[in-house]
């Protein structure tokens, strides 16, 4: 792991924009993967700000990249640095992404050659293998540190922590998104199903990385590890956010919105089993009318 002792925070925005270029290369490059050809590799800057020793990474736009040489079109990368400060002057290059599923030999040439915008650049890898029992987003940060290895100082990528930081508009997005109808025209009840699925995936994984937490701490207090205090102090203002839920004020919204919830539960079946009960009734009433024709045909003959 990276000794610089930085925080990364890493807007959702910047995880769509990159899965959304490899998606369009790799449709655009379908035949050519077909023909037994490896997934295409997509290149691209990463921009945000840097607050003292807090990297926030909000944004990203692609670079043209040329394969024979191994290295970005510059003039392409300075006219988009351009365009992009005009529309968020406070926004500066912070590295560079690409995907895979890990970082090659040819990529720190890319690094160097971006020193000379900023002298300590990121790099955001992202994976597009799909794999289901991967539980953690397949995005990876790195950062470049100067090692001694055999006598010669050497450049070599180091991972780095990060965190998902998002703000109200793109928690929107996210939601949205995530509620969209599948393509495969899905019923309501197939949406509802794999909501409520991703809800559960959400607390287990919760409950699992509480377990962590917990007997991480255990093992500090009983020595076993060093003590590490910045933890200690977050986990300090984790906790004290908990009395907070059990404040009077929270039990009333919270029995209100419990009581709302029911309430809409209750009116949705009532209103189906009137649904239900009209339907029946219309078969009784358009039989006996059936009935009712064949018994006067009857009794006119």
């Amino acid at each position: 792991m990276s000794s610089s002792r930085l925080t990364f925070k890493l807007h959702p925005l910047v995880i769509v924009n990159i899965s959304d270029h490899h998606t369009r290369v790799k449709s655009q490059q379908a035949h050519e993967i077909s023909n037994g050809e490896s997934s295409p590799r997509v290149f691209g800057c990463v921009i945000g700000i840097q607050r003292g020793r807090t990297v926030e990474i909000f944004n990203s736009f692609e670079l043209l990249f040329d394969p024979a040489s191994d290295s970005l079109d510059r003039a392409f990368l300075d006219k988009k640095q351009d365009l992009y400060k005009k529309v968020f002057p406070n926004f500066y290059i912070l590295g560079w992404y690409s995907t895979g599923s890990d970082a090659q030999e040819s990529d720190m040439q890319i690094h160097k050659a971006l020193m000379d915008i900023n002298e300590s650049p990121v790099y955001v890898l992202l994976n597009p293998a799909i794999n289901h029992a991967q539980k953690d987003l397949p995005v990876t940060i790195y950062e470049s540190e100067l090692h001694v290895i055999d006598g010669i100082p050497q450049l070599i990528f180091v991972r780095s922590n990060y965190t998902i930081e998002t703000v109200e508009a793109e928690r929107i997005s996210v939601d949205h998104v995530a509620h969209l109808k599948p393509s495969d025209g899905g019923s309501a009840a197939t949406q509802l199903a794999a909501h409520l699925t991703g809800i559960h995936s959400a607390i287990k994984m919760l409950n699992s990385r509480i377990r962590i937490l917990h007997h991480y701490l255990l093992a500090m207090q009983r020595g076993e590890i060093p003590c590490e205090n910045s933890l200690l102090r977050q986990t300090s203002s984790l906790l004290r956010r908990l009395p907070a839920i059990e404040s009077v004020k929270f039990q009333d919204d919270f029995l209100m919105e419990y009581n709302d919830t029911l309430l809409m539960t209750y009116l949705a079946m009532f209103t189906n089993c009137s649904s239900k009960m009209n339907e029946l009734v219309d078969k009784f009433n358009i039989a006996y009318d059936k009935q009712s024709r064949r018994g006067g045909r009857t009794a006119f003959i």
